[in-house]
């Protein structure tokens, strides 16, 4: 007789910190592909960099339409309209500045020194948040920048006006993030990236009509697939946010790096040198360490009232801790972070 075999046994699910990798890999894969996208746009159609940011935000509007649609008008009512504009100009600032470095400099160097990211953010935030940053954090930002001169080695063809433009690119998106963890208080994801496009697209379309050129029709398949390639990657990237702590998915992250460092190889023939690697290598390890430090300090924060939340009670019911609260717990232990 033949073996006979039972009903399969249902997979287990994937665990939160699987999901949150599965979908960080993911975003790290589309943002990879949108930067391919915009060299490969501005090289072969002569593309200027400022009308690519306009239809990289009016077909991610396009994109988010269905949602809003399907939601409804009522999900955008916010009490911080003035905070939305201005993370969208700032944002512009940075979109347009990263978008024109990318077509000036090699796409893994570019990105390498977009690390720098975190590191901003971390100098930043005394004087935006209030926060207290101690020791170890300005320690790991000055390593950090030490990765970024290890890429730029100064004194050689790396030092250029565009690697300048990158490192004023992720100053603004440091501030961007900042403003966008101060909506996340109150706001969620779907309606901060909509109200990002709103403004952005409108935004966006004054800087292009200086340089506007009516793109071809064998140039529209390029153009929708960056404006759907990168409101997708920050789906996912919310996505991978939502589903698990920061310190779990944040390496993967950096995987940007290799995918974007082959794209160059076989679709442009870029070759990073070593300085590249280790350089971006040391930028990523510091904002890695920068993030874990940052979790530990929230665990530090969490009182009954927020596990209460967590656990089910829900938001209307309990409150997680104040600003204020967290802040006194970082001053606490501003010595040792």
């Amino acid at each position: 007789m033949g073996k006979k075999f039972g009903p399969m046994k249902p997979r287990a699910p994937l665990s939160s910190a699987a999901q949150g990798a599965l979908w960080m890999v993911t975003a790290a894969f589309a943002f990879a592909i949108l930067i391919g996208l915009i060299r490969y746009i501005a090289e072969e159609h002569a593309t200027h960099p400022f009308q690519i940011a306009f239809f990289r935000n009016f077909f991610g509007l396009l994109l988010m339409l269905p949602w809003l649609f399907r939601a409804g008008f009522q999900v955008l009512h916010t009490q911080r309209i003035g905070l939305h504009m201005m993370r969208s100009l700032i944002g512009l600032i940075a979109m347009l500045t990263w978008f024109t470095a990318i077509t000036w400099m090699p796409l893994a160097e570019a990105v390498a020194l977009s690390f720098t990211v975190p590191l901003f953010a971390t100098a930043a935030a005394p004087f935006f948040l209030g926060e207290s940053v101690g020791w170890r954090r300005w320690s790991a930002t000055l390593v950090g920048f030490l990765g970024a001169m290890l890429l730029l080695r100064p004194g050689s063809a790396m030092l250029t006006p565009a690697a300048g433009l990158v490192l004023f690119s992720a100053a603004m998106m440091a501030v961007s993030v900042i403003l966008i963890k101060t909506l996340s208080r109150t706001e969620t994801p779907n309606v901060t990236v909509t109200y990002m496009l709103l403004f952005l697209t409108p935004l966006s379309l004054v800087p292009a009509l200086f340089v506007w050129e009516m793109p071809l029709l064998s140039e529209l398949p390029v153009l929708i697939a960056l404006g759907v390639t990168a409101t997708l990657a920050h789906l996912a990237m919310t996505r991978a946010f939502s589903a698990t702590d920061v310190t779990a998915i944040l390496p993967f992250d950096y995987l940007r790096l290799p995918f974007v460092a082959l794209i160059g190889f076989f679709a442009f023939g870029q070759v990073p040198d070593i300085w590249t690697w280790v350089g971006g290598g040391v930028i990523a390890l510091a904002a890695i360490y920068i993030a874990e430090r940052e979790s530990r300090l929230r665990r530090t924060a969490i009182t009954p009232a927020s596990v209460a939340a967590v656990e089910g009670a829900g938001p209307a019911a309990i409150k997680p801790p104040t600003d204020s609260h967290i802040a006194c717990e970082r001053k606490n232990n501003a010595k040792t972070d």
